[in-house]
């Protein structure tokens, strides 16, 4: 394990092991970190990790590591790793299993003020009807092959021409929901068999549906621009890929073991394993990679398509349409080019457990937000709050673009299942005030604020550390758990 003694200390909120750490080090390892939080990223593999990860060939400036880190498969969830597209590789434990796994946040246009208590229960009912949710759960669409392969290369729109949704809801997605490079030959039988039922489902672990209202606000004006105010009502949805994108990673990382000699690379942790990207299994990977991030963006667009369906049946038109704020990816590499050594360079960079952050001006920002910076929004744990905040151009210089996604674990899922009842859970959780509706009562300890690291403080880290500047903070009053 690493101690903080092997820490060098750069600022209160950034820490490195330098690259003499370890002799196979090749560029020092960061992480974004505070005096408090830091006893719980010791107390894990994490560290270790992302060590490993500064070993690999091409990496460029280094290994870095979000606050909310803890241990994953190979790459440790809230890592950013950026490969030189020459010597560097693409790596599916870089990305993890849930492919562009994304939050996805719509405002209603009403304010709590305007709602009663059993509306909100009516609603959350209502949804989780009308939403699946739960481990391998399938939904009411079932995809023959050939409109599952335009799903897989055409994305959010087509779906949209499928009558799914709104133009503007490929506006306010990152990459306007429809990744180009894809090929879904690259895509397996069996994965397509995983996915042809899944659209529009929630599934397990730590994806989720809440209803939030918006209870603070740090910056008047860029709240203003993201369309809401002091009591609004928001709706957060947490999902990704499904089964789909678990085949896809589990079929190239099995791929790219057994070519693993034949690229003569250095790997500390198989669970690394990568290959070059212009290879043939790392452009293939690519194109699968790229396929189910158009495939998450999809389902979280049909489980828009269902929460729209499920707040006209409780409302009618009583309290207007529900609009997309913002849809962003956690798991998932990008090709995108940074000043590095003086000089603008395309990178591919891996983001696992970890969301852009892109600066104000950034052409791939939606041109209703190009002034403020990209919205990234970093979910709580349950029953805890979630926040708004806008990229910046610090993140763009030190971090490739890149900030947290969440609260960040500090128990495993079954640690958290020992100890946390799931029935008590749910009665505290609604003694709170803040209703909830899951599939699996046993499971919902797993996702209970004692699981995770506080929020708060997390938070905090980005906003100070400059990566993202904070807008707002959201509490939940109703929550749908797989």
């Amino acid at each position: 394990m690493i101690a903080k003694e092997n820490l060098k200390k750069i600022t209160d909120y950034l820490w490195e092991i330098p690259s003499s750490f370890r002799s196979d080090m090749k560029v020092g390892a960061r992480i974004y970190a505070s005096e408090k939080l830091l006893p719980d990223i010791l107390k894990d593999n994490s560290l270790n990790q992302l060590i490993n990860v500064a070993t690999l060939q091409g990496l460029q400036k280094y290994a870095i590591a979000m606050p909310d880190i803890h241990e994953g498969y190979g790459m440790p969830i809230g890592g950013v790793a950026a490969f030189d597209l020459d010597e560097g590789i693409i790596s599916p434990g870089q990305n993890g299993y849930d492919i562009n796994c994304g939050i996805r946040l719509l405002k209603t246009n009403s304010n709590i003020r305007d709602w009663q208590t059993d509306s909100i229960q009516k609603f959350i009912k209502t949804i989780y009807r009308n939403v699946p949710s739960g481990l391998g759960e399938g939904g009411g669409i079932v995809l023959d092959s050939k409109t599952l392969d335009k799903v897989l290369e055409g994305g959010v729109k087509f779906w949209i021409s499928q009558g799914y949704g709104e133009n503007d809801d490929i506006k306010y997605c990152e990459s306007e929901g429809s990744l180009q490079e894809t090929n879904a030959s690259c895509v397996s039988d069996l994965a397509k068999r995983r996915g042809k039922d899944q659209l529009g489902t929630l599934g397990a672990g730590n994806h989720f549906m809440e209803i939030q209202k918006v209870t603070d606000i740090f910056d008047e004006e860029i709240a203003k621009v993201l369309g809401l105010a002091l009591g609004d009502v928001a709706i957060l949805i947490h999902s990704g890929s499904r089964g789909l994108g678990h085949q896809i990673a589990t079929d190239y990382i099995k791929l790219m073991m057994k070519d693993i000699d034949k690229y003569h690379l250095y790997f500390p942790d198989q669970e690394l394993i990568g290959a070059p990207f212009y290879s043939e299994a790392g452009k293939q990977y690519y194109q699968a990679m790229n396929c189910a991030a158009n495939f998450a963006w999809v389902n979280r667009q049909t489980i828009t398509y269902l929460v729209r369906k499920s707040w006209k049946e409780c409302f009618g038109n009583n309290f207007g349409k529900i609009e997309l704020i913002y849809d962003l990816a956690h798991n998932i590499a990008k090709l995108e080019e940074y000043k590095i050594d003086g000089n603008i360079k395309k990178v591919l960079v891996h983001r696992k457990g970890a969301t852009r952050a892109f600066a104000p001006k950034n052409p791939e920002i939606p041109e209703k937000y190009r002034q403020i910076g990209q919205p990234v929004i970093i979910p709580g744990s349950m029953g805890t709050a979630s926040f708004i905040m806008v990229g910046t151009e610090k993140a763009m210089e030190e971090s490739f673009g890149s900030c947290c996604h969440g609260a960040g674990r500090v128990m495993s899922r079954t640690q958290a299942k020992k100890v946390i009842e799931g029935q008590k859970l749910k009665r505290d959780l609604e003694f709170q005030g803040i209703f909830v509706e899951t599939g699996n009562i046993k499971n919902l300890g797993e996702e209970s604020s004692e699981a995770y690291k506080d929020i708060d403080e997390v938070v905090d880290v980005i906003n100070q550390a400059g990566l993202a500047h904070k807008v707002l903070k959201l509490m939940p009053l109703g929550v749908v758990k797989g």
